[in-house]
């Protein structure tokens, strides 16, 4: 999905933008998205196993997902599930599960490593014409 290496910095970081660097990063191909059914948690599943799937329902990250991503994830989860609950723990498997989250992008770092950045919502600003006139509204006496 992503190239390894260190986590590239933020956007917002850089003296200028990644565009003007002279990269040979070629343009994404584009597609259409698709209407998504996410589906349920197994309510079996380990409570990390289901704190991790309802996390990746309201992370940003997620406005990307479509009903393929969506059954990784559960699949994952699933797996994930097993594991916590074996008596007997794989290291090998704990990295196949660190591999496979790693492409639904679940850490800020494998979201910056393919150049996905999650941005604060911005604060909604009453505009200064409306301001203004409800100033103006107020002195008059006016309601």
């Amino acid at each position: 999905m992503g190239a390894r290496g260190p986590i590239p910095n933020r956007e917002s970081d850089l003296a200028r933008p990644r565009s003007r660097k002279g990269s040979d990063e070629q343009e994404a191909k584009r597609g259409l998205m698709r209407p998504v059914r996410i589906p349920r948690a197994d309510p079996d599943w380990h409570p990390i196993a289901k704190q991790l799937y309802e996390s990746l329902k309201k992370s940003g990250q997620a406005d990307f997902y479509q009903q393929s991503d969506w059954a990784y994830a559960y699949s994952l989860c699933d797996d994930l599930s097993h594991y916590k609950k074996s008596k007997t723990r794989s290291s090998m498997m704990l990295a196949a599960l660190m591999s496979a989250m790693s492409n639904l992008l679940v850490t800020e770092g494998d979201r910056r490593r393919v150049r996905v950045e999650l941005q604060e919502p911005e604060e909604e600003t009453t505009p200064a014409s409306v301001l203004a006139i409800a100033d103006y509204k107020k002195d008059l006496g006016v309601d």
